[in-house]
C-alpha cells in the first residue's frame, strides 16, 4: 500500500517528535497528529515555537519547516482517522494504579479505546502501528478489537517501538540505531511491512530497518529499556561501595568500560535513572514473568528497581545524616527537577522522590530547574502524595514546603545545602565563589550526577559529596 496519508493518535513525547521528522522527510505524506487534549494541540500550534509542548533540541526547527506544509496538529480525531491510510497509536500506556497488576502492569485503557474508535470509523483497509510501549502480545488485542468491532474493513497491526532518548530524540531519529517493525508472516502482513519500511527508507539505510515477527518487536523494546536500566543500577550498586572503600565509582567505571565486553555507555553513577520508560517497562516485564509463572526471572528484573529506589533514598538520606541527622526547616535548593537534562519531561524523576524523603522530614525545597514549571513540579509531588494515599489537609501543608524560582541565584541564597538532581550543563557554569558567600556554613554541595568540578569547589571552601566518591 503506497501510504498518502498518515494520522497519529498522541500528541506526547513520543508522536509528536516522531510525526514531525517523518511529515519532514516524507514530503509527499500528509501527517496528522491529533489529541484530545486542546491545550497540548493548541501548543504544538503555538506560533512562538519557544512554547511547544515538548522539549527536545532540534525540534522547533523540524517543526517550522513541516508544520502546516504536510504537518498537522489537530484535536479532529475522527475526520483524522476516517482519511489516514496509516495510523500510529502513541497515547500513554502507564503503570495500573488500581485493580489486577496494581503497580507493575501496564494500563491500556487508551490504547484499548483507540482500537474501538478506529474500528467505528474506518471505511477502508488501514495499517495499524503500536508506537506506545505495550506489552507482548498487545497486538493480538488489538487485531481481535478492529476485527470483531470494525465495518467488515482489513486491518493489519504492526509493531514498531520507539527506541529514543529524551534530550537527543530528534537526532536520534535522523541517525537511528536501528527502526524496528513487527508484523504478522502472512502476504498481507508483510505488505504492511513494507510500507511502513518504505516511509523510513526516505533517510535511513536499509541495514538500520530491522523486521521481526510482531511478538519479537513488542518484547525487544521492553528487553532493551531493561538492558540499560540494570547497567544503570549495576553502577549504581557499586557506587555504594565505592564509597565506604574510598573508591572512585567513575575511576571503576572507565576502567571496566574499556573492555569491549562491556563498553562504556550507561555507566555513569547518579541519584537513579528517572523518564517515562525504564521503569514502567521493567514493572510491566516483572509482571509478564509472574503473568507466565517465571517467578526467579520476575524476581531477577524487579531487583533493578529495587536497586534504583534504594539509591535515590541513600542519596537523600545522605542529605540528612551530613547536615547534622536533622533538616528541618533548613532550606534545600534542588538544581534541577527534569529526569535528565535537555528535556522538561519529569515523569519518575529522581528529585520528586527525594523530595519526598527530606520533606517527610520537615526541609524545604527550593527548587530551579531552567525548563520545568513550578505547576509541574507542584503536580508531580500532588500525584505522588495522592497514590500514597494522604489527604488533601496533609497535602496541601506539605506544598508549604515547596518553593520554585526562575533565577538560580535565588533559588541558592542562603541555602544550607545544595542538591544537584539534573546534569544541566549551566550548573557548571555559576558563580560558585558568590554562591558560598551567601550560604549557610559549612556549604554542603550535594553531587547527584558527578557533573561539578569538585577540586574547584572544595578550593572555595565547600563540602562536596558526589555519588560513588570515597
Amino acid at each position: 500500500m503506497k501510504i498518502k496519508n498518515i494520522c497519529c493518535l498522541g500528541a506526547g513525547y513520543v508522536g509528536g517528535p516522531t510525526m514531525s521528522v517523518i511529515a519532514l522527510k516524507c514530503p509527499e505524506i500528509k501527517v496528522t497528529v491529533v489529541d484530545l487534549n486542546e491545550a497540548r494541540i493548541a501548543a504544538w500550534n503555538e506560533e512562538n515555537l519557544d512554547k511547544l509542548p515538548v522539549y527536545e533540541p532540534g525540534l522547533a526547527e523540524v517543526v517550522r519547516e513541516a508544520r502546516g506544509r504536510n504537518l498537522f496538529f489537530s484535536t479532529e480525531v475522527e475526520s483524522a482517522i476516517d482519511a489516514a491510510d496509516m495510523i500510529f497509536i502513541a497515547v500513554n500506556t502507564p503503570t495500573k494504579t488500581y485493580g489486577e497488576g496494581k503497580g507493575m502492569a501496564a494500563d491500556l485503557k487508551f490504547v484499548e479505546l483507540c482500537a474501538r474508535q478506529i474500528a467505528r470509523i474506518a471505511k477502508n483497509d488501514k495499517i495499524i502501528v503500536e508506537k506506545s510501549t505495550l506489552p507482548v502480545r498487545t497486538a493480538e488485542t488489538l487485531q481481535t478489537i478492529l476485527d470483531r468491532t470494525g465495518n467488515g474493513v482489513k486491518f493489519e497491526v504492526l509493531s514498531n517501538p520507539e527506541f529514543l532518548a529524551e534530550g537527543t530524540a530528534i537526532n536520534d531519529l535522523f541517525n537511528a540505531d536501528r527502526v524496528l517493525i513487527g508484523g504478522k508472516q502472512t502476504e498481507s502482513g508483510q505488505k504492511a511491512i513494507q510500507s511502513l519500511v518504505d516511509i523510513y527508507a526516505h533517510w535511513l539505510s536499509p541495514k538500520q530497518i530491522l523486521t521481526t515477527n510482531v511478538w519479537s518487536s513488542e518484547l525487544s523494546k521492553l528487553t532493551a529499556n531493561a538492558f540499560l536500566a540494570q547497567r544503570i543500577s549495576s553502577i549504581n550498586a557499586l557506587s555504594a561501595l565505592c564509597e565506604v572503600t574510598e573508591a572512585d565509582v567513575d575511576e571503576v567505571a572507565n576502567a571496566i568500560g574499556t573492555d569491549s565486553r562491556i563498553g562504556p555507555k550507561f555507566l555513569k553513577a547518579s541519584v537513579g535513572f528517572g523518564g517515562s520508560c525504564f521503569q514502567k517497562d521493567i514493572l510491566n516485564l516483572v509482571y509478564l514473568c509472574r503473568y507466565f509463572n517465571l517467578p526467579e526471572v520476575a524476581n531477577y528484573w524487579e531487583q533493578v528497581i529495587i536497586l534504583n529506589d534504594y539509591q535515590k533514598y541513600r542519596f537523600a538520606k545522605n542529605i540528612i545524616s551530613s547536615l547534622f541527622n536533622t533538616v528541618s526547616g533548613k532550606k534545600i535548593t534542588f538544581l534541577g527537577w527534569a529526569f535528565k537534562k535537555d528535556t522538561n519531561d519529569t515523569r519518575e524523576s529522581a528529585a520528586i522522590y527525594v523530595a519526598e524523603h527530606l520533606i517527610e522530614d520537615g526541609a524545604e525545597i527550593h527548587v530551579y530547574d531552567p525548563k520545568v514549571s513550578e505547576a509541574k513540579i507542584i503536580a508531580d509531588m500532588c500525584y505522588l502524595w495522592e497514590l500514597n494515599g494522604l489527604t488533601e489537609q496533609k497535602i496541601a501543608s506539605k506544598i508549604k514546603q515547596i518553593f520554585v524560582y526562575q533565577s538560580p541565584m535565588e533559588a541558592l541564597d542562603q541555602a544550607h545545602a545544595i542538591a544537584v538532581l539534573t546534569e544541566w550543563d549551566e550548573f557548571k557554569t555559576y558563580d560558585w565563589n558568590a554562591i558560598y558567600i551567601n550560604m549557610y556554613k559549612p556549604a554542603f554541595v550535594f553531587d547527584g550526577r558527578n557533573i561539578l568540578d569538585v577540586e574547584k569547589l572544595n578550593a572555595i571552601g565547600f563540602e562536596v559529596k558526589g555519588i560513588g566518591k570515597g
